[in-house]
């Protein structure tokens, strides 16, 4: 069972990142490919696949989940060219 639960974590981070439509991660500013590959990549390195899939799970997913529902966050500062 401990030893399955990296493989679960991934698994679940990357169901719920395929399963969020396209406009969602594009309101919530994100890029869902990129998500997508970070996660499968992921399951290659045990620490890093638990650290990409967590943080996805923990930060992205609820942002994306928000602009789902019609909370889109406020849009981030540009980066100051200078």
């Amino acid at each position: 069972m401990f030893f399955g639960a990296p493989l679960a974590l991934t698994l679940v981070a990357l169901l719920d990142a395929a399963r969020r439509p396209q406009w969602a991660w594009a309101l919530a500013e994100r890029n869902q490919v990129a998500w997508m590959t970070m996660i499968l990549l992921g399951v290659l390195l045990l620490c890093g696949g638990i650290a990409v899939s967590g943080w996805y799970l923990l930060k992205v997913r609820p942002e994306v989940a928000a602009a789902e529902a019609g909370r889109v966050p406020l849009r981030r500062k540009p980066r100051s060219r200078g």
